[in-house]
């Protein structure tokens, strides 16, 4: 492989600093990054500083996370990217697909009865990878910089190595159980029986060897020829259905945004066959409706209006599945009438029953280990993306000769419709498994802007990811938080089933949750495994940066602000 750009090289070599944590957004010129990693982070704001786009450094980012964010940022997943670039706002879908071979009764034995981690741990798991081809289209539409220089600071860190992080060191560990279970996993994050120590250095030399091919042959490196084979060899030794035909046959879609206003706010996020984008417009809809500007903030009307108006949003995602089997549609969840009735079912002093409040009447009869990589550059173009392997280190199995992991995404079907899945969701008959088909999804990658005044944002923790991004929305464009302090504060969250209302432990002081328990609200507290990743570019043409601190994450910027008193320490 060669060695694209020599100032690029230096930057990462360098360590080119980054913010550490402290309070406000990291601030600055020419762009900014917010990912799950430093090393990613880096990645992406060296391709600003050598001259790339906002898209040359968010698949520059999303490859970085491939090597150094194994549980999530992945090349044996997919995920979606909402884009604005001058005038145009599209959205790109590259969700895994279900094999040839899946079926509805694929993960059911002959009672019908699921069974046991089929869905979510082992070869039978991994749905087709969508992310090869979807970063390289991406690339193809919009990048300016070569392809070979967008892959070559993921290439460099695989080859060369790269320190084990606190967070990915955790991570091992938290996991370390069920990767022992898969030997081809456990040679390469096991090494020894145990995870490899903080700041200990680990290269993935098969991992390098398979992006060498990505950056001279674009997805064919990966989708055919011995790569795609040795997923195919892997697959079927574990069980699995996943073949080197599907992968050959896969191919990503670009799609209309799902676009809407609120609060004076213009914004695009995506459609099915996610429903983050959904969900986020009709919270956003029901709350303009139910006076929430004016509602007291941290009080309990604020709480008790979200937990209503997301009962009756997930509620609807019940219907919703693969765009080609969907039981409703952005249009019909998202029109004014329907947003009308939903606002109006809502009672201010008391919470309903989960059970008395059904889908949308039309023709009705879902990871935690999910990374968003949030992108502006100096001319205000702007790429939110989020990719997922759907469950932390995926389905768990690793293609040794690819140096990858797979995902478990096939548990995002209802693989027993009417069932929870891994994140407890319930979902209908339009999401079950078929061949060829997209899982419904959560991801929630949207970009928001107010004139001149742009914002990136999107995040990672299974079905919490669209209440979580609504939230931080809210912080910012009813509340005017300055955007680190958007995305700190705590959250709360309901999906309809179970019927509760999740907060983290200090999201509601004592009276605000006695007030809510008076009104009929089941609460469970818990820190909600949720992070989000933004970034904002202003009128004036400066440029944030935010992380989520429950990450850690990494936010920066092309050229930081070290001009003003004290600032900025950035994000964490």
């Amino acid at each position: 492989m060669t060695r694209a750009g020599g100032a690029l090289l230096a930057l990462l070599a360098a360590g080119a600093p980054l913010h550490a944590a402290s309070a406000p957004a990291v601030r600055g010129a020419g762009g900014a990054v917010a990912a799950a990693e430093a090393s990613a982070t880096r990645a992406g704001v060296a391709l600003l500083r050598a001259g790339g786009n906002a898209v040359d450094a968010a698949v520059a980012t999303a490859l970085a996370l491939a090597v150094s964010h194994p549980e999530a940022g992945n090349l044996g997943g997919g995920g979606f990217a909402v884009v604005r670039f001058g005038d145009e706002i599209v959205t790109l879908d590259f969700r895994e697909t279900a094999p040839a071979a899946a079926h509805a009764g694929t993960y059911l034995d002959a009672d019908g009865d699921p069974i046991a981690e089929a869905s979510t741990l082992g070869a039978l798991a991994a749905g087709v990878p969508g992310t090869p081809s979807g970063l390289y289209a991406l690339h193809q539409r919009f990048g300016s910089r070569p392809w070979a220089e967008v892959v070559d600071p993921a290439y460099h860190l695989a080859a060369g190595g790269f320190p084990v992080s606190r967070r990915l060191h955790d991570a091992l560990v938290e996991e370390q159980e069920v990767l022992a279970r898969f030997p081809t996993t456990a040679a390469v994050w096991l090494p020894g029986g145990a995870p490899p120590p903080i700041g200990s250095i680990v290269r993935l030399p098969e991992l390098a060897a398979t992006l060498a091919r990505y950056a001279g042959l674009g997805p064919a490196g990966i989708t055919s020829g011995p790569v795609a084979s040795a997923v195919e060899r892997t697959v079927a030794a574990g069980g699995g259905i996943l073949t080197a035909a599907d992968m050959a046959a896969y191919e990503p879609v670009w799609r209309p945004a799902v676009r809407f206003s609120a609060f004076g706010w213009e914004l695009a996020s995506m459609d099915l066959p996610s429903s983050g984008g959904i969900i986020l417009g009709q919270t956003l809809g029901v709350l303009e409706r139910l006076g929430w500007k004016d509602r007291p903030r941290f009080g309990a009307d604020r709480a008790h209006l979200l937990a209503e108006t997301w009962r009756r949003a997930f509620a609807d995602r019940y219907l919703l599945g693969d765009p080609a089997t969907t039981g409703a549609r952005a249009a019909d969840l998202l029109a004014a009438a329907w947003l009308d009735e939903r606002a109006g079912e809502i009672d201010r002093a008391h919470a309903s029953s989960s059970e008395a409040v059904a889908p949308w009447p039309g023709e009705a009869d879902e990871a935690d280990d999910t990374t968003h990589v949030s992108v502006v550059d100096g001319a205000g173009n702007v790429v939110a993306m989020t990719t997922t392997l759907n469950g932390s280190f995926g389905c768990g199995l690793l293609v040794p000769e690819a140096g990858f992991l797979l995902n478990n995404q096939m548990d995002d079907f209802a693989t027993a419709p009417g069932r929870p899945n891994l994140y407890g969701l319930v979902q209908g008959a339009a999401n079950a498994v078929g061949a060829g088909k997209r899982m419904l999804s959560s991801m929630t990658p949207t970009i928001a802007w107010n004139g001149s005044d742009v914002v990136a944002v999107g995040g990672r923790g299974g079905s919490r990811i669209p209440t979580a991004t609504a939230q931080v929305l809210l912080n910012l464009i009813v509340d005017g938080d300055p955007l680190q302090s958007a995305v700190d504060r705590p959250r709360l969250h309901h999906q309809w089933r179970p019927d509760r209302l999740e907060a983290d432990p200090d999201a509601l002081g004592p009276e605000t949750a006695a007030e809510l328990e008076r009104r009929g609200h089941a609460l469970y507290f818990w820190p909600l495994p949720v992070k989000v990743h933004a970034v904002r570019r202003l009128a004036d043409g400066t440029t944030e940066a935010a992380a989520d601190p429950r990450g850690p994450g990494v936010g920066d910027v092309a050229t930081p602000d070290v001009a003003a008193p004290g600032a900025p320490g950035g994000s964490k």
